[in-house]
């Protein structure tokens, strides 16, 4: 017993902070390959991958004790990685008391000021603590096994977020690729970094999303969403992750109670904001652009409280000058002449000019291309800028707010205004870029529009016989609740979209989106307690669901703007009027509205010739623009035409070949391109849309490499041919038919292409084994069949019965030979459903004793089946009875 707790005697321990993370693994692995003698105390981990990785694989390498069995009165010293805090080295607490400890640190966070002082202190501001210590490695010429490279370069993959975080430095690179010629195993690392978010997952990620608030601190968003689980979220950091890349986030805190913790992930993209410093404050720590804290003893809504005001100190103004101006200005001499004045403009597309004095680069004013255009009119112009620019100087300084600026551009009537620090010019502010800006941050919409205004801007008309004939009577009487609710809460309402195109065009009308100029979620909710219904919210886009009993939904949307802070982004919504809303459409057609307000129920709203292009049967968009901003329309442009025989406008096809030409696409997530495809290949028949998409290049968008040949086409028409057979046998037997379609695309590609095109696409794990792995089995079994036919109808129906609906229609439509495409169709119409009738029951009556020789027997009968024998029970029972007493298994 003395023995087996007799403690060890450690002169030096190596150890790092609480929660783990793959950077402080590695670190810590790294460590002990300088201090051979050390021992480890592993500070544990919450993340399961981690837990997992570790007791099934790694953990011999490293060191490990229980802090329980050593004797610290032996230590000398102790090596801490990956943190400086105190507070996040629990297991070593008695340990720091010791006087005469000499500590070592090496750490890649930026300074705080309760940082434990160190002997020994190593810290760089790489992407990981573990980059440090690699460099310390390889400049000593310390081998490594290829097992200790691949955690050390996990811990490198996962903190830079793949080479993809702002922390990401030369030395990350540098050091991976170290790691890497090291051996460090590639597939291990992206098995254990490269997350796909698993089904439970998806349920926090929406909760997350619909609880997300905006808090706009110092003229910066912050986004928070606060959210609750009974129990443990795995993986929550790779959750909020994927929400900061779907939504474009700069700023975002998941605040979340799990069981009785209250844990914050924090992740950020800008320099103002240091999240590590905040979370730090909160009693965690991390880096400036991605760092978490645990809370003790607070409820969510103090939390969040806690957060707000950490917030409200740390996050530093963004200075409006650096986000209006434009830098390097565009200048001209004095001396220069007008006719060099308009080729400047020209050339560089602006409509003023700063006038500066070359040699004391002092601003002297400028001149407009108004005022140029009029002096070459006249014949002027070996005329001097400085006889005709305009000499009032106003300039503003790079630290100037929105007020100064606005008073010395709007109030003083200057186009133009230059940025000058310490008599340097730094750049320009125009009367447009002070707009734009006013429009995106400081638009307060009014909650109620004028009709008055809107009688000289909009195309109205009533269209009660369309009304009458075209729209249901439950829906009629659902429509005329909604605005009885409306006129009850003094809002305004209209039913939009879809629904009015598809009414105009005498279409199958599925979906009602409304639009309330307002509080939409307000609405819904006031709407959804009259009739008893249930209410899903999405506070950030003011968007709403109301669920009814019968599971019928209706969207409820505020009338909101939207714009683009970057091409292929997500948008940024604001409130705005119905005008508004449907101006960020994407194209005409999508743009009519119907009043649901009780004095102009059912008046057709048309503000941008939607009614014209549903006439003349042609797909445009609303401005030059919104394929850059959003370059998905290209897709739904396409959709569109194809499903209701549209032509594409000779504008807006010449638009869809430049966002082509300058690969607006590079941007764009694959997910959502993905959500394209589905839409278009789900389509009745999808073929004349793959021919657009072709003409435009599109096919490149999924991959540089692939091609669609006329063997391609040949294939689709087979596949269009064989569902429209399937879908007029009115099974009740659903199928992904957009997977039929792309299976066939990607019938001639190479594995290769076939990787690199679901990589992409960001296709899940679950539909890239259907278009990958399983439609490579069903080819492959397709040539067995056809290379052996004729078959007999048990050989045929045991190589297909385990393949989906899906891969039967597939392997049907690329089948060659006539007579095995109908062999399968009988299979798939028939054979298929043959079971037997006998039960386990019967074959225990007779005294079989249960095992797989029960599915011995049953697939027999499966067979005498299959050859039109063994109609009734009774012959069934017979025939496994003689089965039984033949192999002796009774009596």
């Amino acid at each position: 017993m003395k023995e087996k707790n007799k403690k060890i005697k450690a002169r030096t321990i190596i150890t790092s902070h609480v929660n783990a993370d793959f950077d402080a693994i590695g670190a810590m692995l790294a460590a002990q390959k300088l201090y051979p003698d050390a021992v480890i105390i592993f500070p544990g981990s919450q993340e399961k991958s981690l837990r997992d990785f570790f007791i099934s694989s790694m953990s011999y390498l490293f060191n490990m004790v229980d802090p329980e069995m050593i004797d610290f009165s032996e230590t000398a010293t102790l090596v801490i990685v990956d943190t400086r805090q105190a507070s996040r080295l629990t297991r070593v607490a008695k340990l720091l008391e010791k006087k005469d400890l000499f500590i070592e640190i090496y750490d890649h966070h930026p300074p705080m000021d309760n940082d434990i002082r160190g002997n020994v202190d190593i810290s760089k501001a790489y992407g990981a603590t573990t980059t440090i210590l690699s460099e310390i490695l390889q400049e000593q010429k310390i081998s490594l096994t290829p097992e200790e490279a691949t955690v050390m370069a996990l811990g490198i993959y996962e903190d830079t977020g793949n080479f993809t975080y702002s922390s990401t430095t030369q030395a990350d690179f540098m050091q991976a690729g170290f790691l890497l010629a090291c051996g460090a195993s590639l597939n291990t690392i992206a098995s254990l970094v490269v997350k796909e978010i698993k089904a439970e997952q998806v349920t926090w990620l929406n909760e997350l999303l619909n609880e997300m608030t905006v808090h706009r601190i110092n003229g910066i968003d912050v986004y928070i969403s606060t959210i609750s689980s009974p129990s443990y979220i795995t993986d929550l950091a790779s959750i909020v992750q994927k929400i900061v890349r779907m939504e474009n986030l700069d700023i975002f805190f998941a605040i979340v109670l799990m069981g009785t913790k209250i844990n914050i992930i924090a992740r950020n993209r800008i320099p103002e904001v240091d999240v590590g410093k905040i979370m730090t404050q909160l009693g965690g720590g991390g880096h400036a652009y991605a760092a978490s804290a645990r809370i003790d003893n607070q409820t969510l809504p103090q939390a969040e409280m806690m957060l707000l005001d950490k917030l409200k100190r740390e996050v530093k103004s963004i200075q409006v000058v650096k986000k209006l101006m434009s830098s390097p200005a565009i200048t001209i001499d004095p001396y220069s002449t007008c006719k060099d004045a308009g080729k400047i403009m020209t050339r560089y597309n602006v409509n003023t000019l700063l006038v500066v004095d070359g040699e004391n680069n002092a601003y002297e004013g400028y001149i407009t291309r108004r005022v140029v255009e009029k002096v070459l009119f006249h014949q002027l112009s070996g005329q001097l800028v400085c006889e005709y620019m305009n000499s009032e100087i106003h300039f503003v300084s790079s630290d100037a707010d929105v007020a100064e600026i606005e008073l010395k551009i709007i109030e003083g009537k200057q186009r133009i205004i230059p940025v000058i620090d310490d008599g340097r010019i730094k750049g320009v502010i125009t009367r447009t870029d002070l707009l734009n800006y006013l429009v995106q941050h400081n638009w307060e919409v009014s909650q109620t529009q004028s009709q008055v205004s809107q009688k000289h801007q909009v195309k109205k008309r009533q269209i009660e016989t369309l009304f009458e004939n075209r729209v249901s009577p439950n829906t009629k009487c659902l429509l005329k609740s909604i605005s009885t609710a409306g006129k009850d809460l003094g809002v305004n309402l209209y039913v939009v979209g879809g629904f009015v195109r598809d009414l105009m065009l005498d279409r199958e009308i599925e979906d009602i989106d409304i639009v309330v100029e307002g509080d939409g979620i307000a609405f819904a909710k006031f709407y959804a307690g009259q009739q008893g219904c249930r209410v899903n919210t999405h506070k950030k886009f003011g968007t709403a669901v109301i669920v009814f009993p019968d599971n019928f939904k209706v969207d409820v949307a505020s009338a909101r703007l939207e714009y683009y802070a970057t091409p292929a982004a997500l948008p940024i919504v604001e409130k705005s009027s119905i005008k508004k809303d449907l101006a960020r459409r994407d194209f005409t057609i999508n743009t009519l509205a119907l009043s649901l307000n009780t004095e102009t129920f059912g008046t057709l709203i048309d503000y941008f010739g939607a009614t014209r292009d549903l006439k003349d049967k042609t797909i445009r968009t609303l401005h030059n623009l919104s394929f850059v901003e959003d370059p998905t329309r290209v897709f739904r442009a396409i959709k569109f035409a194809n499903r209701f025989g549209f032509n594409i406008g000779k504008v807006t096809s010449t638009l869809i070949k430049n966002a082509v030409k300058i690969d607006c696409f590079k941007h764009l997530s694959g997910l959502r391109v993905l959500s394209e495809l589905k839409q278009i290949f789900g389509e009745e028949n999808p073929i004349p849309a793959i021919h657009t998409m072709e003409s435009y290049g599109l096919e490149r968008v999924i991959n540089k490499q692939l091609m669609i040949t006329p063997t391609t086409y040949a294939l689709f028409e087979s596949v269009n041919k064989t569902l429209t057979w399937h879908d007029l046998l009115y099974l009740d037997d659903p199928y992904p038919r957009w997977a039929v379609y792309f299976m066939a695309l990607l019938n001639r590609c190479s594995h290769g292409v076939c990787e690199e095109i679901c990589h992409r696409l960001m296709i899940p794990v679950k539909e890239k084994s259907l278009l990958v792995e399983k439609r490579y089995k069903a080819e492959n079994r397709l040539a067995l069949i056809e290379s052996a036919y004729p078959i007999t109808r048990q050989e045929l129906y045991w190589g297909l019965i385990n393949f989906n609906t899906e891969f039967i229609l597939y392997m049907m439509a690329l089948a060659k030979d006539e007579a095995v495409r109908k062999a399968i169709s009988n299979f798939y119409t028939r054979h298929r459903y043959i079971t037997p009738i006998i039960c386990g029951k019967d074959l225990l009556a007779m005294g079989i004793k249960p095992g797989p020789v029960f599915t011995q027997i049953t697939n027999l009968i499966i067979n005498e089946k299959l050859d039109n024998k063994l109609e009734t029970l009774e012959k069934e029972i017979l025939f496994a009875a003689q089965y039984a007493r033949t192999n002796k298994l009774i009596d």
